[in-house]
């Protein structure tokens, strides 16, 4: 709730300005939907946010018809719409690290990321199917066995054949740790200020308002990260490296706004056949 704060989340003074402007002046004591702010912060960081991989919830993925001596490099864009900002290369190995939100053992409707036969682009790299799942003693998915098509290096199969989805991924043998705080409302409801006439103030607060997550895998370029360069975290959300916790050797980032996400729609609206991450 302060510009401390929210500068530290990666909040711009860039997005504030327009938030601002956005708003405007009035005589009257009006609410502005969190919305509004949410936008502004995308508008402004969606143009200079440097674009890079990471597993927020990491799911272990093994390529099983490919060698760790046949391991490639790709070569990915900073930004898909700024060619100034330069390309990376990351490696492309036998292990690799998913995020858990892109597969469903049981894929219901409408599901086009990766699931038992199912076919996913693996972004800048190839497609691959997956075609075992691994648990374990407790039953819990810890791995994926996959195949990939090695016609279809560079992520286009020359058969012309097309996929609906492509995942994001970071090879497990340069993948680095870090932690990542999600940031979310901080009340429960748009208007706390009238419950707080009938209920005290902790009981307005959102308990899901910050969820850090450890043992995240990010790719090795955000080791280079400063805290004042916006990053996307490839359809995750927009990000910054913390400007306190986050120094040295340790990397820590923090959510600044989430990207907009059609399946999370689906899911919350109680799609049938839908089922929770």
């Amino acid at each position: 709730p302060t510009i401390s704060g929210i500068r530290r989340r990666g909040v711009t003074s860039v997005s504030l300005r327009s938030f601002a402007i956005g708003v405007g002046v009035t005589k009257f004591i009006s609410l502005t939907d969190m919305a509004v702010f949410d936008h502004a912060i995308r508008e402004d960081l969606n143009k200079r946010a440097l674009r890079r991989l990471a597993g927020l919830r990491p799911l272990k993925v093994v390529i099983t018809n490919i060698l760790e001596a046949d391991a490639f490099e790709v070569e990915v864009a900073n930004h898909p719409d700024d060619p100034s900002m330069g390309t990376r290369r990351l490696p492309f190995t036998r292990e690799l690290f998913i995020d858990q939100d892109d597969f469903r053992e049981e894929a219901p409707k409408k599901w086009f990321r990766l699931a038992p036969g199912a076919e996913v682009r693996l972004r800048g790299a190839c497609l691959v199917t997956c075609r075992e799942v691994v648990r374990d003693a407790a039953g819990a998915v810890v791995e994926l066995r996959c195949e990939w098509d090695p016609a279809s290096q560079g992520g286009n199969a020359p058969d012309g054949r097309k996929v609906k989805s492509t995942i994001h991924w970071v090879s497990a043998a340069a993948a680095l740790d870090a932690e990542v705080r999600l940031y979310d409302r901080l009340f429960l409801n748009e208007d706390p200020a009238a419950e707080l006439q009938s209920k005290r103030y902790a009981d307005v607060l959102n308990p899901a308002s910050l969820e850090v997550l450890t043992g995240c895998k990010v790719e090795p370029a955000l080791a280079e990260t400063t805290p004042d360069q916006p990053l996307q975290f490839l359809r995750q959300g927009y990000f910054c490296r913390d400007r306190v916790d986050g120094r040295g050797d340790r990397l820590v980032f923090n959510r600044a706004v989430t990207l907009r996400d059609t399946w999370a729609k689906i899911e919350k609206a109680g799609a049938p056949g839908a089922s929770p991450p």
